[in-house]
């Protein structure tokens, strides 16, 4: 009845005068401005201070009822005094023209005459106070809410009921809960007093407990809410005369769930009634709760449990349990305590300069868990790039500007309440420091250096600010010292920057003085920012550089993290992984790549998923692994899903217990000791231990005991004595029992151990000092027939008398702990049975002295330097400052050195440790981008980590072949195919250009695959000219800088079936093989006709050229012949590839540009004549590849399609040359030489001629380089017959400086004209049809030689004398680089034997049947040459 004449006092209008009288008694401000938390602080004039600004009064939630009147109080304290102004659901209000709604002096809210009706509730709603300083800033209060209580209605009304005396009754009165507190009761139309006995529940329930006579009337319930009353419905109670019989326990009202908050009080209700009449008690979360005791918990009438000053500790499940000896019967209800938000950690001041980035801390509690948000000035704190919320609840704002002044507010609230916190923000001059030292508040990366400053020259602008490293999220500046101060050791730099647009700037500030580079981490991707360096010194900051603008990376569009991962075990050695696809996929996902690693081990292992699931077996059982999942698209691993830790099932252990034993305790029992499995066999939780032990005399029954999971020890006792037990134990988990130990025996003893008397003393005692204890060991007493319970040991410093422990018999150490350093400790040991304590052994020891820890931390290592020494291999170098200036490590510290990569996303830092001052980093990726960091370790101090050093990797040949290698055939052209492909997986660089392998034979060695070359980054490439209707295979082999990659799979493709046509029909075989026969007979003819001319020639040698040979036989035993003043031109017998065909050679309109040299062939393989069996228009192609280390000369590809270079000697209608070309020799044996595949490239290459042939037959051959061929010629198996002699002309003999490149061997002397040009070799790409060996122009002298004679190459040698006008040159096509002229080599004459035959069969006439002999030569030539062409 007080709180209800307290409300109605409190709606009376005299409230307005009364509260106008309480502001005069209010405590002054500046007695409230002692007790706020911000002092000002004067560290100069110039410096501003914190001005006190904050609510002495907030505005608390308010009921109240219509008509009547409200005050809202608030009250705010500034100097000077703030202008106080009010919202309603965050709108001003205007108050000077409001008649009902006014602004008290001390800033209240005063509503008069409340308004609320059905459709109009202008009073209803959320209030809060605005408090506002000009050019100080705007604070806000916490937000009220004012509800109106509505006209009251009546949900349930009491209702007529009848009641035994002695019982329990209740009659109900429920109405909108606004209105309960206005409830009260009348009984016969008289106001009804409320008791112990009879009592109001908080929902307005009237309960009646031990019902009397004086109980039965007329009751009705009132509702009073300051209009006119409102009556309930008037029912009777009436009371029963206690029938003495008994009835059914019921509840009439049960306790339902409730919600309180912290400091209110609670009315749990619970009534029963029956007969006998039913005791109530309660109990929470299954503990009886002591009513009678305690202070807040009080029974009500009828059993309701009353909670005064609510804790967070009484919320749980409450139990009402009715008992009345004949039944019991129980109801629950759930209890919830909420509690308002609190501030744990409020908002403090701030000083700061501009472009510094700065954070309000602000914790807060409450249940439910508090939202917060800011105000800044009264206004909303929007998040951006610059206003962000870190850790939950602080603000941090980056890059300050003068704007950002002002007073922050942190505003918690939940349902409960609300509630605020604020401080200042004052931003000061760039030339005034901050007063006090930098608080938490201010960021690592922005703390200014808070030296003062003093009068003196300030440094210039940094010089050559450039970006380093600029990468998709962070950009590395480099720059050198200002010229003002070229050493620059004592200068610090500040890094501001922003993005382009923005005037926020941020700074960022370098570590330690002298350093001159910094790394801007949080940056967006594809983004321009403008960066400005400054140095301070001493003085002060100096000039500005001149902006740099600088964009960073874009981002690879890769894939966002796959939601919804999840993990369940389906067996103990299984787990199944489901996810979705990620959201942001940013293409489509190829596929998924699932890593899984056991919990407690650093090896995570990976596998690739094309679905949605997975199924990992093999897994071991009852273990926890961690699963994360990351998508792939085509351009690579996306973002990492959180790790999601699962379990495998469990299963019976697959071990037994370990280290099982046996102790004999007496004559009847034994000890069982053992040790739970290894934990990689439990394979689940151990829930207890199964004992198995019987007699071991003969096969006894067998006996069980279970323990519980928790014990390793049991005592089986009613054994018989002196017999022996056989023991085994097996460990359980919930799926069953394991495998048992061995059995293992143990006898009991005939006699128990004799406890008449104590013990004897312990055999020895051991004691080692440390600083704060002593380890004390002993032995047991001598006499084990003397059973000892324990030991007892005592120690003190003095006496062994000041303390006493008691350890188990089965011990044998102990280690005395808490003892003071450096004193003198008296120890003394004693055994004890039963009976007592036996003699006591003596010993003392001196603990160690203290040594007091270096309390300076450990500083982070500096200069990290990341030197590249390979493609995985990378050395980190850095300095330690805590070390002496000669940096030479003496202690125990350890450095740890941690690296990853940026990209991917999902990757993380991997250590290593390192005692010297440098760490060798091996196993990384070729040309991958890592970040290192170093930190130091002594004892148990650590340093942060160092700054970054970044390092990329030297590039590596790639690792893997061209991937997704497809060939089609082009639109319209099916001689025409288009192959596509993709790069390597594992480039390992840039990729540089591919070679295309393609042949119809897959099982060819590589060498006799055609090649294609395709230079740059291209994934197509056309070849043309290919056979209708053939298979083709085709590999791709990628390169880069470092070399050539391995080759893809071979890949099918079959060209398609082409249509005849009248142009373009490829000529048959037949008509290509007769042209050849016509060419060839037509040649062998010209031959025929031309030796008939040479022997004729020859025989017409005058006197004088004998005299002349005869002159030069005799100085240098070597003859050379001259032919007739008359030259006759010999016929061009040079068979031209080019003419044998039907149709023209493709030759790519650009050299290639990457064949570089044509290798001299090694075997039959690489010079191999056309098979004409196939259809003339397929070019036989040949690999003449020879891959080398540098691209310079990476391929000696002949030809755009991999043909071999042709070398061919072209003559014109200049006078005959001397043709001079180096032969294979077939045979020295033989007679008949045919020519043939084989013998143009004989392994030992011999060289080729016809005995019957007047001149050599020529081959075209290929040159590596000159040196090479020299090799070549001297290495030739004969050659080592030649006298030095040999190599000597007539005349001076002048010798290649390079080598020959080339050499013929010419039979028959030849003698040559000073106005004769040397005759060279023209070598250019052509057909693949090699080179026949073809017949060399005839001498223009007669034949002298011996066709018997061995043939044997000689040195290139040239007449000083011989005066050449003109060189016929070739150059090899090396595409993009010129050689010089390979002038073809003249072999000096044979020895003076051989030179003496053929002057002597020179001297003599060709007799009619030699003529015939040489004619019968010839046509065998034609018909090795017939052979070719048919083969």
């Amino acid at each position: 009845m007080a709180a209800e004449r307290g409300v109605r006092r409190l709606l009376s209008t005299s409230s307005f005068w009364l509260y106008c009288l309480l502001l005069l008694g209010r405590r002054a401000p500046g007695a409230a401005a002692a007790r706020s938390g911000s002092s000002p602080q004067s560290p100069g004039a110039s410096i501003r201070t914190f001005t006190p600004f904050y609510f002495l009064v907030e505005p608390v939630d308010t009921l109240s009822v219509r008509g009547s009147s409200v005050i809202l109080n608030c009250s705010a304290y500034s100097e000077p005094s703030p202008k106080i102004e009010w919202k309603k659901d965050g709108t001003f209000l205007n108050l000077v023209s409001d008649d009902r709604r006014q602004l008290l002096p001390d800033g209240s809210l005063f509503i008069s005459n409340v308004v609320h009706s059905k459709h109009n509730k202008p009073d209803e709603g959320y209030y809060q106070c605005v408090a506002t300083v000009e050019s100080l800033g705007t604070i806000v209060s916490r937000t009220a809410k004012l509800t109106v209580a509505g006209l009251p209605r009546f949900t349930s009304q009491p209702e007529p009921s009848s009641v035994y005396a002695g019982n329990n009754a209740i009659l109900n009165c429920e109405v909108n809960a606004d209105l309960v507190p206005f409830v009260r009761w009348e009984q016969n139309r008289q106001p009804l007093l409320l008791d112990d006995r009879v009592i109001k529940l908080p929902s307005g329930m009237l309960v009646i407990s031990n019902a009397t006579e004086g109980d039965g009337g007329l009751y009705r319930c009132i509702v009073e809410s300051g209009g006119p009353p409102k009556y309930s419905d008037e029912v009777e109670l009436k009371v029963l005369p206690d029938p003495e019989v008994t009835s059914d326990l019921v509840f009439l009202k049960q306790p339902s769930p409730l919600v309180r908050v912290i400091g209110q009080d609670v009315v749990l209700p619970c009534v029963a009634s029956g007969l006998p009449t039913p005791t109530i008690k309660w109990m929470k979360n299954e503990e009886v709760l002591d009513t009678e005791s305690s202070e807040r918990l009080v029974l009500l009438a009828g059993g309701s449990l009353e909670i005064s000053d609510v804790t967070e500790d009484d919320a749980g499940t409450y139990f009402c349990i009715a008992d009345n000896g004949n039944e019991t019967i129980e109801a629950q209800a759930e209890f919830t305590v909420q509690a308002q938000p609190e501030f744990l950690k409020q908002p403090t001041n701030i000083y700061a300069h501009e472009s510094m980035d700065i954070v309000f801390e602000c914790e807060v509690t409450g249940k439910p868990t508090p939202t917060v948000k800011w105000v800044k000035n009264g206004d909303m704190v929007i998040p951006s790039d610059y206003f962000k919320i870190v850790k939950e609840h602080n603000l941090q704002v980056l890059g300050l500007v003068k704007s950002d002044e002002g007073f922050y507010q942190c505003i918690a609230e939940n349902d409960v309440g609300n509630a605020q916190a604020g401080a200042q923000l004052i931003i000061l001059e760039h030339d005034v420091a901050i007063p006090t030292l930098p608080p938490t508040s201010l960021t690592s990366a922005t703390t200014d250096h808070l030296a003062p400053a003093t009068t003196g020259p300030l440094p210039s602008a940094p010089r050559d600010v450039v970006a380093s490293l600029v990468s998709t999220r962070f950009i590395k500046l480099t720059w050198r010292t200002p010229a003002s101060d070229p050493h620059g050791d004592n200068l610090t730099y500040s890094v501001f920057y922003t993005k382009e647009g923005i005037a926020r700037e941020r700074v960022e500030n370098t570590s330690r003085p002298g350093e001159m580079q910094v790394t801007i981490q949080n940056l967006m991707p594809a983004t321009v920012y403008i960066f400005r360096v400054m140095a301070q010194n001493k003085h002060g900051s100096g000039e500005s550089s001149a902006p740099l603008r600088v964009e960073t990376q874009p981002e690879v569009q890769l894939p966002g993290p796959a939601p919804n991962l999840r993990a369940y075990a389906a067996s103990p050695t299984s787990i199944t992984v489901t996810w979705e696809t990620p959201v942001s996929g940013n293409g489509e996902i190829q596929n998924y790549k699932l890593y899984y690693m056991e919990k407690g081990t650093d090896k995570e292992q990976d596998v690739d998923v094309s679905s949605l699931s997975y199924t990992i077996n093999g897994l071991k059982k009852y273990t926890e692994y961690s699963f994360r999942v990351v998508a792939y698209n085509k351009h690579g691993p996306g973002v990492s899903t959180p790790d999601v830790a699962v379990r495998t099932l469990s299963d019976v252990p697959s071990a037994a217990p370990q280290n099982l034993s046996l102790e004999v305790r007496n004559s009847k029992s034994i000890m069982i000791h053992w040790q739970p499995p290894a934990p990689a066999t439990q394979n689940g939780q151990i829930t207890g231990y199964k004992i198995r032990y019987r007699k071991a005399s003969r096969k006894s029954d067998v006996t069980e005991t279970l323990v519980s999971g928790t014990q390793l020890s049991q005592l089986i006792e009613g054994l018989d004595r002196g017999t022996e037990y056989n023991f085994r134990v097996a460990a359980l988990t919930i799926n069953g029992t394991g495998p048992a130990t061995d059995w293992l025996s143990a006898e009991t003893f005939e006699s128990d151990l004799d406890e008449t008397r104590v013990p004897e003393v312990p055999s020895s005692l051991h004691v080692r000092p440390l600083v704060t204890s002593i380890v004390v060991s002993w032995t047991p007493p001598e006499n084990q027939n003397i059973v000892v319970r324990g030991y007892a040991i005592g120690y003190g410093i003095g006496s062994p008398h000041a303390q006493t422990i008691k350890v188990d018999y089965k011990q044998r150490y102990y280690t005395i702990e808490n003892l003071d350093p450096s004193s003198h400790y008296v120890i003394t040991l004693k055994a004890f049975n039963n009976v007592g304590e036996g003699i006591p052994l003596y010993e003392s020891a001196v603990t160690r002295p203290h040594t007091v820890p270096d309390p300076t931390p450990m500083m982070p290592p500096v200069g990290v330097q990341a030197s590249i020494l390979s493609h995985d291999t990378i050395r980190i170098t850095w300095a330690d400052n805590s070390l002496p200036k000669h940096q030479k490590i003496t202690d125990s510290r350890y450095y740890t050195v941690r690296w990853k990569t940026n990209i991917p996303a999902n990757t993380k830092y991997k250590n290593a440790n390192a005692t010297t001052l440098s760490y060798l980093v091996t196993g990384l990726k070729p040309n991958t981008l890592y970040e290192f960091s170093v930190m130091v370790t002594k004892g148990r101090r650590s340093s942060t980590w160092s700054m970054t050093a970044h390092g990329t990797t030297f590039e590596l040949v790639p690792t893997s072949p061209p991937k997704d290698v497809t060939v089609v055939s082009k639109e319209g052209k099916p001689k025409t195919i288009i192959v596509n492909w993709q790069p390597p997986s594992e480039a390992n660089g840039k990729i540089t250009g591919y070679i295309i392998y393609y042949s119809t034979d897959v099982n060819a060695e590589i060498h006799d695959w055609v090649i294609e070359p395709v230079v740059g980054n291209r994934l197509t490439h056309q070849i043309q000219e290919l056979t209708l209707d053939t298979p083709y295979y085709f590999k791709i082999q990628a390169r880069n800088s470092k070399g050539m990659g391995p080759m893809s799979e071979a890949v099918q493709f079959r060209t398609p079936k082409g249509s005849n046509s009248p142009h373009g029909s490829p000529t048959s075989p037949l008509d290509s093989n007769m042209l050849l026969v016509i060419i060839v007979s037509v040649g062998v003819i010209t031959i025929v006709v031309v030796v008939i001319i040479a022997v004729f020639c020859t025989r017409r040698t005058t006197s004088h050229q004998k005299k002349k040979r005869a002159a030069c036989k005799s100085v240098n035993g070597s003859h050379k012949y001259k032919g007739n003043s008359k030259d006759v031109k010999p016929p061009d017998l040079w068979i031209h590839h080019e003419r044998l065909e039907l149709k023209p050679i493709d030759k790519s309109p650009d050299p290639n540009p990457i064949m570089t040299d044509t290798p001299i062939p090694r075997n039959s393989q690489d010079i191999t004549p056309v098979d004409n069996s196939m259809d003339s228009n397929i070019h036989q192609r040949r690999n003449s590849y020879r891959g080398h280390e540098s691209e310079d000369s990476m391929s000696t590809l002949a030809g755009r399609r991999g043909m071999r270079p042709k070398m061919m000697m072209p003559f014109d209608s200049q006078p005959p040359q001397p043709v001079i070309s180096a032969h294979p020799i077939h045979s020295l044996d033989n007679p008949h030489h045919h020519f043939h595949s084989s013998s143009l490239a004989s392994p030992a290459r011999s060289h080729l001629y016809h005995p019957g042939s007047p001149w050599p037959i020529g081959t075209s051959m290929s040159l590596s380089d000159r040196a090479n061929s020299t090799e070549s010629v001297r290495n030739t198996p004969s050659t080592d017959t030649m006298p030095a002699s040999s190599s000597q002309t007539c005349c001076t003999d002048h010798q290649d400086p390079e080598g020959a490149t080339s050499s013929s061997y010419l039979a028959s002397s030849q003698e040559e004209d000073s106005g004769q040009s040397l005759p060279t070799a023209h070598v250019r790409p052509s057909h693949p049809l090699k080179s026949f060996a073809v017949p060399a122009i005839p001498p223009p002298g007669p034949p002298t030689y011996d066709p018997a004679l061995p043939s044997t190459p000689l040195l290139s040698q040239q007449a000083l004398n011989h005066h050449i006008h003109s060189v016929k040159t070739a150059s090899i096509g090396t595409l993009g680089r010129s050689r010089p002229p390979m002038p073809v080599v003249v072999p000096s004459a044979p020895e003076v034997q051989e030179t003496t035959r053929m002057l002597e069969d020179s001297e003599s006439s060709y007799e009619p049947d030699e003529l015939t002999k040489e004619m019968a030569h010839l046509e065998g030539l034609m018909k090795d040459l017939n052979a070719i062409t048919t083969a």
